[in-house]
């Protein structure tokens, strides 16, 4: 009996598409060189989580029906009086992606969650940090397809951060674009970011 390893559809696209496009463009000598997608992170702080410990929990589960992965509370750092907060108190929730699940979130955040932004024009380019990182946000969770509105109370928004080997952000806004992010304006060669 014969097993089949199952890939994602844009890690084999990484491989047989990116990386030669990428060291054409950039002039790379090996495959090494060329940047990959390390890890996707889902970062979701939570409006009054101090007053409802609620909150946490079902933002938690929603995390995780969207990644397909068990996301973590977040916990506060320090003591601030003017928001009634306590060191250790949960007020968020996260979850990081790596392989082949940050793979599949990606082509569905891609191909499902974002056509469904009201008014979509494509994502912001100027979100990279310098570092070949990239940072995006979104408004509403009820974009992706795995939640159900009518279980929903609250709209809220998250986070997500995009991190690469890339060393400019150049690089960075070359992978993602090769990976199929839809950024708003497409920049002509040689252009600088």
């Amino acid at each position: 009996m014969s097993t089949v390893k199952y890939t994602a559809r844009l890690a084999d696209k990484y491989k047989k598409e990116v990386v030669p496009a990428l060291m054409k463009r950039f002039g790379y000598k090996t495959v090494m060189q060329a940047p990959k997608l390390e890890k996707i992170c889902l970062n979701r702080g939570i409006n009054g989580a101090v007053a409802d410990k609620k909150l946490v929990d079902i933002s938690i589960e929603e995390l995780t029906t969207i990644t397909g992965q068990k996301a973590v509370s977040t916990v506060s750092k320090k003591d601030i009086s003017n928001f009634k907060l306590r060191k250790g108190l949960p007020i968020g929730a996260r979850v990081t992606l790596r392989g082949e699940k940050m793979y599949e979130f990606l082509d569905r955040l891609v191909a499902a969650a974002l056509p469904r932004v009201r008014d979509f024009k494509g994502v912001n380019e100027k979100s990279f940090d310098g570092r070949g990182n990239y940072t995006m946000g979104i408004t509403e969770q009820i974009i992706f397809p795995e939640v159900d509105i009518d279980k929903v109370n609250k709209i809220t928004g998250m986070d997500i951060t995009f991190v690469t080997t890339a060393k400019t952000n150049e690089e960075a806004y070359e992978l993602l674009k090769e990976l199929g992010m839809p950024f708003r304006n497409a920049k002509k060669e040689g252009e600088k970011i």
